[in-house]
This record gives C-alpha cells, sequence and structure tokens, in this order.
C-alpha cells in the first residue's frame, strides 16, 4: 500500500507505491513497464517471467519510490492474492489491436473491485489501451474503452509503448497521484471521476495537476508529446528481470 519508506537514524525516507501490471498475453504489459523504467521501448521478453522493480521519481515536486509488479499472468486473474493486498494502484493492460486482450480485461477489474474494503482507501484503477501505434488495426473502441473504465470507477489512457516516454510516465505518475488522493481520505472514498489524457504534455513539477473533468462532459483525445520533451534524467531503478533491450 501507499506509505512511507522505512527510515534509519532519523532520517527522512520518500513515501512508497506499489503498482501492479495486469492484463493477459499480448496487452504489452512488460514493454510498458520497461518503457516506463528505462525509456526504451524492448522486442523481446520472457512472458512467463514475473518481476518486481524499483524506481525513484519525482511527482508533483515530492519524491516517491515506485515499485511496479510486472505481473505474468498467461489468461486471466490467477493466485491474485500475491498482489491484491500488496498493490496501492493497478493497471489493466489491453492492446487496442486485440480484442481477446480487452475482453479479458473484466476479470482484473472485477476481482480488484471487490477485493476493495470500505475501511480502507480504495486503490486507484486505470484501464491502460496499449499499442495506439496500431490504429489502423485497431479491434477496441475509445468508447468501449471508457465505457469500461467508467462501469468500474477507473481512469481511462491511451498509449503506445514503442512511441514516446512522456505518455507513458504520465500513467504512472497518474497512479501515484490517485495513491496519494485515497491514502490521504478518512472513510470510504466516494466514486472517482472519469479522467480523459488530453491533447498536451504532462503538467510540469512546478504546477499542480489538472482538475479532472467530470464523466459527462469529458472528451477522449489520445496522450500526444514531443520526443524533445522526453529527455530527461533517467530515474534510479533497480531492474531484474532478463529483458533483451535494444
Amino acid at each position: 500500500m501507499f506509505g512511507r519508506a522505512r527510515t534509519g537514524g532519523g532520517l527522512s525516507a520518500p513515501a512508497e507505491c506499489n503498482v501492479a501490471v495486469l492484463g493477459t498475453t499480448g496487452s504489452g504489459k512488460s514493454a510498458l513497464t520497461v518503457k516506463f523504467l528505462t525509456k526504451r521501448f524492448i522486442t523481446e521478453y520472457h512472458p512467463d517471467l514475473e518481476d518486481t522493480y524499483s524506481s525513484e521519481e519525482t511527482v508533483d515536486q515530492q519524491p516517491v519510490i515506485v515499485r511496479v509488479m510486472d505481473t505474468a499472468d498467461q489468461d486471466g486473474p490467477v493466485g491474485c492474492e500475491r498482489y491484491l493486498g500488496w498493490a496501492s494502484a493497478f493497471l489493466v493492460v489491453y492492446s487496442i489491436a486485440e480484442r481477446h486482450t480487452f475482453d479479458g480485461c473484466q476479470p482484473y477489474l472485477e476481482v480488484v473491485t471487490l477485493h476493495s474494503r470500505p475501511e480502507t482507501p480504495q486503490p486507484p484503477l486505470i484501464l491502460l489501451g496499449n499499442k495506439v501505434d496500431m490504429e489502423r488495426y485497431r479491434q477496441v473502441s475509445r468508447c468501449e474503452g471508457v465505457a469500461l473504465a467508467s462501469r468500474y470507477g477507473g481512469l481511462f489512457f491511451e498509449v503506445s509503448a514503442c512511441r514516446d516516454f512522456l505518455p507513458v510516465q504520465q500513467v504512472f505518475h497518474e497512479a501515484v497521484r490517485e495513491a496519494r488522493r485515497e491514502a490521504g481520505r478518512e472513510g470510504a472514498p466516494p466514486p472517482r471521476p472519469l479522467y480523459i489524457s488530453e491533447d498536451k504534455t504532462p503538467p510540469s513539477p512546478s504546477s499542480a495537476p489538472p482538475p479532472l473533468p467530470p464523466p459527462a462532459t469529458a472528451k477522449l483525445i489520445t496522450v500526444k508529446s514531443s520526443r524533445a520533451q522526453s529527455k530527461r534524467r533517467a530515474p534510479t531503478l533497480t531492474l531484474l528481470k532478463g529483458f533483451k533491450i535494444f
């Protein structure tokens, strides 16, 4: 869950946020995870390997250790207890070019929703359509993604792991923001409004994040950003999984 890291010698440590990346085979979970951690796009990885990585990030001028679990579920949430009690936020990923990966999202959304307890902060849910670079092969419309995310009170984004880094980073940072908000609330939190990504670069660390639009008036526009803006110092991270990175 979202909270403070262990401290020693009276030193203040940054907060920690655990993010579980869920989805069926072919959704691009691992590619998104490595893109966030390294700014690189991988072409080969082992679908049966599951691991957890750490990255030191700064979100809204506040340091945070983001731990990302790249799960290895093949055909649905099997043995999901390992991440249900661990995660501060959930990213449920599908490929817009493969209908079966979208159909496989609902079991994950149901499991996460049913696991939430009224007396504890509700971990944020983000439904993430991946591979927008394959627009010509799209099998899942944006409206379908919006509707599914709204049904479970989640946020919605569309990105591409093989394109710019900033839109991918924005999704993970939004998960941290939502986890902070939920952890700061007392009692049962109210349903979250639907957030639709806008056609502009993410806010700079010196400015506050924009307010989330209400579901009825939100516009659906895919996140776009310039490659030139994605050049920043790579975060300190612990990368354990044996990816082949190009």
